[in-house]
């Protein structure tokens, strides 16, 4: 059956160490043992010497020249040149390889079930069980065989993923962080609702949004209201008399810092005024008596002073008029600043009467324009609901359309009479991404064996599956569910044949295998498509990578021939 190689390995391929002895069933006998690995035999050959080896193992020993047979050395048996390992001087023991081959095996994995003898074993199990404990290679997590693809698809936190909205590549991991500086991440507007809006659209339509809430224009005197902006003019007419308050209240601290900025406070200065005067009187007092008594005791005989006044000498009286006049200087001084403060607060008391005027005659103003304004969002509400009910009409057309087209195209790719043809144009870089893991394998479109009856498709991996991953390309064939199922005898049981074409029409590459009705692959589909089936080992890459002409112009062409007879 297909699921098997096409035909078992010659002696010539082994390119592993021999198997492990713990696969056997029974105890293992010396002669089956590799005299270099001590496994099991694989492709065994033996040397002149007698000694059995893996060809693997044996290879490699003289892969760097010729070498002692460590066994030989090892039972002391050792002679020149009999001894002596180099190329040629072994063959193929194709005796001790039969006898290996029906040694009776169970599968090593845990959980798995399997039995039978080494080559149904190395043909049919090694390498492909479900059960064999892989390394991812992306994220090094250790799995099943049969879980790899569902992780590479869902599980691997190192997978690369295709942004649903920029369509960038990111891994996994750093979803959240691509999330947030996505150019196309739908975002919400806090103001109207509105979803789906990409980030590198929202400032623009917050600046327009008339339902998104937005400072008073007044918060810098002290309004800390956040109105929606298509109320804005409403919320000022309906403050105005306390955003004037607020204004009032900043203008006067602002006089407040102006007065603050003055050497002295008005109050200290209007104390200093007030001492300075009483000064002043005391001083003219006490220059009047002097004057006064001065004339009258220069005509007589010379005049006694009262006991209680005490002459000033002219020095203390220069000073006098020194600290007089710095007084006087210092109160002009004052007397400027108040002045100048008195005219400021009248200005700005002037403004706020100029402000409320403006307010008062900005308030019938603007409620003729809220009036207008509320009209005119009545109609654009109005013509908002006929546009979304024509967006979501829309896009039930635009998805029956899309529907319709891809049911067009399958129809247009689809074949009646068992015979198909896939042409894979861009090869290379389909097989690249296979190679990376992006896309490792992919579908044909369907093809049936009669107009009702019987819904095939292909699978091919570019890069290999199973035992033919990077070495081989895989084609499978896949029974799917068709319309006509019913109708149709089950289990599937037509030949099938699957061809590369030499596009010299030379020499295609064939393969054809009969099904084997017992597998599930080839049951009546419950699901949307069975299990794929076919040739893990269909045609080596090697073919592929040099000059070759089943390539030709980056296309290769995949035919497949459903036998139909008996239908």
């Amino acid at each position: 059956m297909a699921e098997q190689d096409p035909s078992p390995p010659s002696s010539l391929e082994g390119n592993k160490p021999g198997f492990p002895t713990t696969i056997l069933v029974n105890k293992h006998e010396d002669k089956h043992l590799c005299a270099c690995c001590q496994k099991i035999l694989r492709r065994p050959f033996q040397a002149q010497c007698g000694h059995r080896f893996c060809s693997y193992c044996f290879n490699r020993t003289v892969s760097s020249g010729p070498q002692k047979c460590g066994a030989c050395i090892k039972e002391d048996i050792f002679e020149e040149p009999t001894s002596i390992l180099k190329q040629g001087c072994a063959f193929p023991d194709n005796a001790a390889r039969r006898e290996v081959e029906a040694l009776q095996v169970v599968c090593p994995n845990e959980g798995c079930s399997w039995k039978g003898s080494i080559k149904e074993y190395e043909l049919n199990h090694e390498g492909k069980c479900d059960f064999m404990i892989i390394t991812c290679p992306s994220c090094k997590e250790l799995l099943r065989l049969s879980e790899q693809e569902r992780h590479n698809e869902r599980e691997c936190p190192e997978r690369t993923l295709n942004c649903k909205y920029c369509k960038e590549l990111f891994q996994f991991k750093n979803i959240k962080a691509h999330d947030e500086i996505c150019p196309k991440y739908p975002m919400i507007c806090e103001g109207c609702a509105k979803k789906k809006i990409p980030r590198e659209k929202y400032v623009d339509h917050i600046k327009f949004c008339s339902k998104f809430r937005a400072p008073c224009r007044f918060h810098v005197v002290g309004c800390d209201m956040s109105v929606e902006k298509e109320k804005i003019h409403e919320h000022e007419r309906a403050c105005s008399y306390e955003h004037l308050n607020l204004l009032l209240h900043y203008i006067m601290g602002l006089k407040v810092n102006l007065e603050g900025m003055q050497p002295q406070s008005l109050e200290l200065a209007s104390h200093k005024i007030h001492e300075l005067h009483q000064s002043l009187r005391d001083l003219e007092a006490r220059m009047g008596q002097l004057s006064v008594s001065a004339p009258v005791q220069g005509a007589c005989a010379p005049a006694t002073l009262p006991t209680s006044f005490t002459p000033l000498p002219s020095a203390a009286g220069a000073a006098l008029e020194l600290q007089l006049h710095s007084e006087k200087a210092k109160v002009a001084e004052l007397s400027r600043r108040w002045q100048e403060l008195e005219v400021k607060v009248g200005t700005f008391e002037n403004i706020v009467c100029v402000l409320n005027r403006e307010v008062e005659r900005s308030a019938t103003t603007l409620e003729a324009h809220n009036r207008q304004h509320r009209l005119d969002q009545d109609k654009v509400e109005s013509l908002s609901n006929k546009v979304r009910q024509l967006e979501r009409a829309l896009g039930l057309k635009d998805l029956s359309i899309a529907e319709m087209e891809a049911r067009l195209r399958e129809m247009s790719a689809a074949t009646f009479d068992g015979v198909f043809v896939w042409k894979i144009s861009d090869f290379t870089k389909k097989r690249q991404d296979a190679i990376a893991g992006r896309a490792p394998a992919m579908f044909s479109p369907a093809f049936y064996t009669s107009k009702y009856g019987y819904k095939m498709c292909l699978r091919i991996y570019l890069n290999g599956d199973g035992t033919g991953r990077g070495s081989h390309l895989s084609l499978f064939f896949v029974v799917m569910r068709g319309p006509s199922d019913a109708l149709l005898k089950w289990p599937f049981n037509q030949k099938v044949t699957l061809m590369l074409l030499d596009q010299n029409n030379r020499e295609h590459i064939i393969d054809a295998f009969r099904p084997d009705v017992s597998s599930s692959s080839f049951q009546r589909p419950v699901s949307e498509m069975n299990i794929a089936s076919g040739c893990p080992l269909f045609c080596p890459l090697s073919k592929l990578d040099s000059k070759n002409t089943y390539i030709r112009d980056d296309t290769i062409f995949i035919k497949a021939i459903v036998d139909l007879t008996g239908l």
